[in-house]
């Protein structure tokens, strides 16, 4: 695989935890942290394959509506996550040069969880070398309609010209700025809003398999068929 074979930016739809965990006969919890293990390997792996940019959806703005006991056990893997990341970096900074940025309506997340994402994105905010975007209480229409709303009151304040306005003037308002090049999904084939803007052009592989069980193979094997693929853009 060439370099310029290998998608910079790769978006990851993590379904299936639950239902792997119901065809085991074990709890929801179980799913999520089993989901969670492949996460803390994801990005390892994708170091590996040159991958620069990684967007994961962690929770949608639908998600938020399921039970007490399963969103409180999420924000905790949550949390583990966001102390992960400002452990590694207070231990050694150079060791882990990830930019983290969590992307979606965080404010309706408890505020104690909000003050451990924002210092993780704090920590890390001067890295370059990797960017990882963690879409939590994300959902593609509200991120355009908060956009369209940004430009709708600077225009209302003279600060914009409707006429001409560009794709940097929309862009630059949403939570994920880069266009991906490869969108993965497991356990279900749709894209449920995610990136409406964004992934206008990326190529999109479904994986019929739960998020448990992605596996370091199915990822390589994911960049491989990607290599094959011609993209025209529209052409």
């Amino acid at each position: 695989m060439t370099e310029t074979s290998i998608p910079r930016h790769v978006v990851f739809v993590p379904d299936g935890n639950r239902r792997w965990a119901k065809a085991r006969g074990k709890m929801a919890a179980d799913g999520h942290r089993a989901g969670a293990d492949v996460f803390k390997n994801l990005l390892g792996w994708c170091k590996e394959a040159g991958i620069k940019e990684v967007s994961f959806w962690g929770l949608s703005t639908e998600n938020l509506k399921r039970s007490k006991i399963e969103l409180e056990f999420l924000f905790k893997l949550f949390e583990e996550l966001c102390d992960e990341i400002i452990k590694n970096y207070k231990a050694d900074s150079s060791k882990d040069r990830v930019r983290v940025k969590f992307c979606g309506e965080i404010n309706r997340l408890p505020e104690w969880l909000v003050k451990k994402m924002r210092e993780a994105e704090e920590v890390t905010k001067d890295f370059e070398d990797y960017k990882l975007n963690l879409l939590v209480a994300y959902g593609g229409r509200y991120e355009i309609l908060q956009a369209v709303k940004s430009i709708a009151k600077d225009a209302k304040e003279g600060k914009i010209d409707p006429e001409f306005l560009t794709d940097d003037a929309i862009r630059s308002r949403l939570h994920v700025q880069s266009d991906p090049d490869l969108i993965v999904r497991t356990g279900h084939a749709c894209l449920s809003g995610l990136l409406p803007w964004q992934g206008t052009y990326a190529e999109i592989i479904f994986l019929d398999k739960f998020w448990p069980d992605f596996s370091k193979e199915d990822l390589q094997a994911c960049l491989d068929e990607f290599s094959k693929r011609k993209r025209n853009f529209g052409k």
